[in-house]
């Protein structure tokens, strides 16, 4: 990375003009009315950064922030408002899947129409054609129109004329999302490539991983204004507190004095039942500084702590834990019974914290978080309290090995 800035961004700002009906626009652009017809959006407004040459800078926000408005305006699709912009650099793009692809023509017809946009002669694409067609890897489909690709072959195709034809500045929305695990993992690779060569990277993703392993740097949009640009675990902690509509703070960067609490963000639709003869009053996650945190380090020590009540007299209350992936199946998890951990007595007004200390060793990703209180009344087993889905950790990871969790193995190499 240098100091160059090869994308300067300045009081960019994004207005769109909403009516409530179609012949309000018409009424406006013939002069036939002098009342103003129609709602301000603003999907950007005054944003600015720069990106320096060499740097990867993710773009994070939940739906409706303004993230592939401002991609569109940095790659020239749309024009922005007000505000000023200036790139410095051969800029390759993959937007929307298949945009500036023509769906009546072939994959290889789209090869040359994407290369002449980008001011590509026909010498120069006949060149890279060979490393287009073998990324792609789409076989014969590739003299067939392309309304007849699947999501898959379309990104492949679009990656791959993206990637090939020496961008100085790459840019890439969410599009790699619906290629295979194994063409992703390709695509990454020739990321980490792009790095090494010393070119620049602009990408938005919802795989808040991938964010934290590739990029330098985030910047956080929210509601079409930029909230705020740092780290990637910093700003992707602030996004997860949006995502449950949480006030956003900002934890103290690495070297900084870190609040001792730190931000904890929880399901407001968390899914709970039970008796209530023992309740959970309160759960949290602790990261290996023992801050308060939705985002762990794969690898290193972290704690549950889950603190319950005991409302009537029961016997052996059972705390337990449970880690989901999002399609909902369990992972692993554990309780006070497993771990011999034994909760006496239980009579009505005790309270008790329980603390579940292990390793991280999940591969990184999204995952839910479930907790319960169970035990014996009258002989019987008793659910007193069940938090279905309670809060949402992402782990981050710069290794991921095969499967949901790390073997964590030492590995030697002897010559013989």
């Amino acid at each position: 990375m240098t100091d160059k800035n090869v994308i300067t961004v300045s009081h960019l700002t994004k207005m769109y003009k909403l009516y409530d009906k179609p012949s309000d626009r018409l009424k406006e652009a013939l002069g036939l009315t002098r009342q103003k017809k129609y709602r301000e959006h603003y999907a950007l407004q005054d944003i600015g950064f720069t990106v320096k040459e060499g740097e990867c800078v993710g773009i994070i926000g939940v739906n409706g922030s303004g993230k592939s408005t401002l991609l569109k305006i940095i790659t020239g699709v749309l024009t922005p408002t007000e505000g000023d912009l200036s790139v410095d650099g051969r800029i390759s793009a993959l937007l929307e899947l298949g945009a500036g692809f023509n769906s009546e023509y072939t994959g290889l017809e789209n090869v040359y129409l994407n290369g002449t946009m980008i001011g590509f002669s026909e010498e120069e694409i006949d060149a890279r054609l060979d490393s287009i067609l073998s990324f792609a890897d789409i076989g014969d489909f590739i003299h067939q129109p392309v309304k007849t690709y699947s999501s898959g072959m379309f990104v492949r195709l679009a990656f791959a004329i993206a990637i090939n034809i020496d961008p100085e500045i790459l840019i890439v929305d969410e599009a790699l999302s619906v290629g295979d695990v194994f063409f992703q993992a390709k695509c990454f690779h020739k990321f980490e490539e792009f790095k090494a060569q010393g070119k620049t990277i602009l990408i938005v993703s919802h795989d808040l991983s991938s964010i934290a392993k590739y990029c330098d740097r985030v910047i956080l949009l929210h509601k079409g204004k930029l909230l705020d640009e740092g780290s990637p675990k910093a700003m992707v902690d602030m996004y997860k507190q949006l995502l449950v509509h949480q006030e956003p703070v900002k934890q103290q960067e690495e070297g900084g004095e870190a609040s001792a609490e730190g931000s904890f963000a929880v399901n407001p639709n968390t899914l709970e039942y039970g008796d209530r003869q023992a309740e959970i009053l309160e759960f949290a996650v602790l990261d290996e500084k023992g801050r308060k945190n939705n985002l762990i380090d794969k690898g290193t020590e972290f704690s549950i702590r889950v603190r319950i009540r005991i409302n009537r007299t029961i016997q052996d209350p059972i705390v337990a834990f449970t880690f989901k992936n999002i399609q909902g199946t369990e992972i692993t998890g554990t309780n006070t019974m497993y771990e011999k951990a034994e909760i006496a007595p239980a009579e009505p007004g005790m309270e008790y914290e329980v603390t579940f200390r292990q390793k991280m060793n999940l591969q990184g990703g999204e995952y839910l978080l479930s907790f319960g209180c169970t035990g014996y009344y009258g002989g019987d087993f008793t659910v007193f309290h069940r938090l279905y889905d309670a809060c949402n950790i992402t782990v981050i990871s710069a290794k991921n090995t095969v499967g949901f969790y790390d073997m964590d193995s030492e590995v030697s190499v002897k010559r013989k």
